[in-house]
């Protein structure tokens, strides 16, 4: 692990745990899990995780720290099986700078490489200090993301543009895993019911906080800055939080006309944005995406003051500012 201001995050000993539960006498899911460990990415989960558990009083030296690290390896491995599915998927044609697991692959054992990282996940939690409330809260996350996923393309698919169905895929999609990441810490160390109720309102504000801010920037954001093109979320007919906003003023005829059409026109995408930016929807978005990261930074008052609270509630209030 490395300290950080005195803080524990993911570092080499995670990633070594992380590379030895992926280990397989079978190659191509070893070299897929070698590609995960390989391409690092921000650790953003497990990072929440680690900063939960210390600011619940756990450190180096605890009797369950080695639980922490493994716990955030679980994180970890739920997020990296939902990518390779979420690929494949999407028919993406790279993953961290590297090629999709399915194009090298092919579809079969990228598939079955995400269901081998869950059942390594699984076998991990069965060891665990209150393993069985852990195992019931990741496979209700792992629900949770797959509805999120399918809830998406049938809103899309019927047309059903509304706030509460967006609320619920973005928290599918993207905050149920950074609650679970906060929360799960406080199932395995025992923490108060109180202390874990933040922990979890916190990760689920925080991460509703994070997909609005990704929403918003796919349609307004530099191309340059983003790192690819704009417009991606139009372009699949998901009506994100902007767009909503869009689509209940004047111009919601023309907007629902774009979604239904997947932004086919040549300047479609570039007259959702100018409507954005004109008529108000992206600053009222921004003004959301701070509300949301204000109650995730309040949910944590429920803890002792530590480094480790402030550094989560850093996080939250990071993504008002967020440019990629």
């Amino acid at each position: 692990m490395t300290g950080v201001a005195g803080l524990i995050l993911p570092g080499v000993a995670f990633e070594a745990r992380l590379r030895e539960v992926l280990r397989s006498r079978v190659e191509f899911i070893e070299l897929i899990g070698e590609d995960l460990v390989a391409a690092g990415g921000k650790r953003a989960r497990p990072a929440v995780t680690f900063l939960a558990a210390q600011a619940l009083g756990a450190q180096p030296g605890h009797p369950a720290w080695a639980s922490v690290t493994d716990l955030g390896v679980c994180v970890e491995l739920l997020h990296s099986a939902s990518l390779l599915h979420d690929d494949l998927i999407d028919d993406a044609d790279t993953r961290r700078g590297q090629q999709a697991a399915f194009r090298r692959f092919g579809n079969v054992v990228s598939v079955m490489s995400g269901d081998f990282m869950l059942s390594r996940l699984l076998m991990l939690l069965a060891g665990m200090p209150q393993g069985a409330a852990l195992t019931r809260a990741f496979g209700e996350a792992a629900s949770l993301i797959c509805e999120g996923e399918v809830l998406q393309f049938q809103v899309a698919a019927y047309a059903e543009y509304n706030l509460q169905t967006y609320l619920d895929v973005i928290h599918g999609k993207t905050a149920a895993l950074v609650e679970l990441a906060a929360g799960a810490p406080a199932l395995l160390l025992g923490a108060p019911e109180a202390q874990r109720t933040a922990l979890e309102s916190f990760g689920r504000e925080y991460g509703l906080a994070f997909q609005m801010q990704d929403d918003l920037l796919d349609l307004t954001a530099d191309e340059e800055t983003l790192g690819k093109p704009v417009g991606g979320d139009l372009r699949e007919g998901k009506a994100t939080l902007p767009v909503l906003y869009l689509l209940d003023g004047p111009h919601g005829p023309e907007v629902r006309e774009v979604l239904e059409r997947r932004a086919a026109g040549p300047s479609d995408v570039t007259r959702i944005r100018q409507l954005a930016l004109s008529e108000g929807a992206a600053a009222r978005t921004r003004e959301e995406i701070r509300r949301r990261a204000r109650l995730a930074a309040d949910a944590l008052n429920a803890l002792p003051d530590s480094e480790a609270r402030q550094a989560l509630a850093r996080l939250a209030q990071r993504e008002i500012e967020r440019t990629r």
